[in-house]
């Protein structure tokens, strides 16, 4: 919602400071019928969502050429602890709210999904959701037990603080205790390295970043689960069974450039920019 201080000024054409939640100060200039947005917005939190806001930020840039966009990596739980402590205007988590966050407000600008990933180079086309549990719990440990290589499985596993991690947990009825990682990254782009570097180690990520990776040419594969496709039609259409809303998140009423900043990010303007990431486009 725009707050009605926003309003007045801007209705007013009166050049004058907002008061935000952290040390920066945004504003909205009206001059001989020019609408000009002025100043800076730091965002932080999900390395998932982090490339496309990057994208919609420049984009934005380049239409508001006074206003400069921060966007900072660190993982879902650092978006949402940023705008609380209001070191940032805008977090962005890769998951949907929990019951403990209902004072926050999320606002969805795309959709993703979950996958298993491997090495282009290994023979498994599948794996069951139990077998891929006994994988990351270690009660499998050679590749050669559910139809690969005599090989031992590398397990690439998430840092804490990940939402890909919280919900890779969830699907699978497991906590972090109980894996056994023989690597743990943070990021998507280190655990398709890790993957990308190594024939025999299996992990998860984003499925639009793993897709914008293999249609880049990255020798890594996704995985079906459930015997359903890791694809962006099957998150779009809903049959994916672990997919997730890529979300915007701020904490109180929103100054009138992270308002319009938000408004830009969910319209059909980047949704160019949502399809080039491979993640899905949000009907409105």
């Amino acid at each position: 919602m725009i707050s009605k201080k926003a309003i007045q000024i801007f209705s007013l054409g009166i050049i004058a400071p907002l008061t935000l939640q952290s040390c920066q100060q945004n504003t909205v200039t009206n001059s001989a019928n020019t609408d000009i947005l002025t100043g800076r917005l730091i965002i932080t939190g999900s390395s998932t969502v982090a490339p496309l806001v990057s994208e919609i930020g420049k984009k934005f840039e380049g239409e508001n050429p006074d206003v400069r966009i921060d966007v900072q990596t660190g993982g879902s739980s650092r978006g949402i602890s940023d705008v609380r402590n209001g070191i940032a205007d805008i977090g962005m988590v890769s998951r949907g709210i929990t019951p403990e966050e209902d004072d926050l407000s999320f606002h969805s600008i795309a959709q993703d999904g979950v996958g298993i990933i491997i090495h282009q180079d290994n023979p498994i086309d599948s794996l069951s959701d139990e077998q891929v549990k006994q994988i990351f719990t270690g009660e499998i440990s050679n590749w050669q037990e559910v139809g690969g290589k005599d090989a031992p499985i590398t397990v690439v596993n998430k840092a804490e603080g990940r939402s890909t991690l919280e919900l890779f947990l969830d699907y699978f009825v497991l906590t972090n205790s109980q894996i056994k990682p023989s690597v743990v990254i943070g990021d998507n782009q280190q655990g398709i390295k890790t993957v990308e570097g190594n024939s025999f180690a299996i992990g998860y990520v984003s499925i639009g970043t793993a897709e914008f990776s293999i249609n880049n040419n990255v020798p890594i594969k996704l995985l079906p689960l459930d015997e359903i496709g890791a694809t962006r039609d099957n998150v779009a259409n809903g049959s994916f069974p672990l997919s997730r809303p890529l979300n915007l998140v701020t904490n109180g009423e929103e100054d009138f450039l992270t308002q319009t900043f938000i408004n830009y990010s969910q319209s059909a303007e980047v949704h160019d920019l949502i399809k080039k990431q491979d993640f899905v486009t949000l009907s409105r």
